[in-house]
């Protein structure tokens, strides 16, 4: 089991500090963290960096640690500039990063990216074939429904070959069958309680075997929210303010996702997650103020 963690992005105007970030970075390298995280809320009331420039800052700041955001909704992104940034970000970085993406359902508001909702699974599918296309081809003639190229080409491609993982973020069924068809991980969100996340894995395993595809080279993983704390009971109450400031209102299933309360109780829970999860990545947990250092166990 590998271990990952949340890239600091929670900062309101003027409140970011260069010293504070890098010293997080270089303390979770020296942890042995495999990889860190960032999320992506475009239009929210909360303040949050946005992940590519957070993933960028980060590669600077870090030498082996893996990055990515899980995940890009990218439906809502053109398919040729995200793969742009992330063969970028991968140059930038040695060829350490991941790539998730998601769809981000139907109740997204498409139109303040200049498309409509029509077909958005077609859309979100059709734009990862294209960013693959872009990563793996020297030209790219692609005739799609939503996009058109024609002996296009990007370069550079992405250090990792034949590209950066790419991670979905998945719910049902079909998405999470999807996920086995296109991608190369699933990754649960922080909001799935347990038992649900156990029953998103069996679907996943079921789609593998009947794909013949070597479970091995699949990883799992689940966001994991944390909030350690001496005092249990200011443990929960300081992750459920954090999960409402997250989404914008409390969500008892979320809530109950979430681990809080003395270290004691929130290590053994990952272990016992991981006969249903072998070799995979649990990540990644994060504290209630990520843009804090008190997420981490001092020097």
């Amino acid at each position: 089991m590998r271990f990952a963690i949340s890239i600091p992005q929670f900062y309101a105007d003027g409140e970011f500090d260069p010293a504070a970030f890098r010293a997080y970075c270089s303390r979770v390298e020296e942890l042995g963290y495999d990889s860190g995280w960032t999320q992506e809320s475009v239009l929210s009331s909360g303040p949050q960096l946005g992940p590519i420039e957070t993933m960028a800052y980060a590669a600077a700041c870090t030498k082996r640690l893996r990055l990515g955001c899980v995940v890009f909704v990218s439906t809502l992104h053109s398919p040729v500039h995200l793969a742009k940034s992330m063969a970028s970000l991968d140059q930038l970085s040695g060829g350490r990063i991941d790539v998730g993406v998601g769809t981000g359902g139907k109740q997204r508001p498409f139109a303040a990216f200049g498309m409509t909702g029509d077909r958005y699974v077609a859309r979100f599918t059709e734009g990862v074939n294209l960013m693959k296309a872009l990563w793996t081809q020297d030209r790219v003639t692609f005739d799609g429904e939503f996009w058109q190229l024609k002996d296009a080409a990007m370069e550079p491609k992405p250090v990792q070959k034949p590209h950066p993982p790419l991670w979905f973020g998945a719910n049902g069924e079909p998405a999470l069958r999807r996920a086995v068809r296109l991608g190369d991980g699933f990754f649960g969100a922080g909001s799935a309680p347990t038992a649900r996340f156990a029953e998103q894995v069996q679907v996943v395993r079921a789609a593998l075997a009947e794909s013949g595809r070597d479970q091995a080279s699949f990883p799992i993983a689940k966001r994991l929210y944390i909030a350690v704390d001496d005092d249990p009971g200011r443990g929960r109450q300081r992750i459920n303010d954090a999960l409402e400031r997250m989404y914008g209102r409390r969500v008892a299933d979320i809530e109950a996702a979430a681990v809080a309360g003395p270290p004691a109780d929130c290590a053994p829970r990952p272990p016992r997650w991981q006969p249903q999860v072998p070799g995979s990545c649990s990540s990644p947990p994060c504290s209630t103020r990520p843009s804090r250092l008190s997420g981490l166990p001092p020097r």
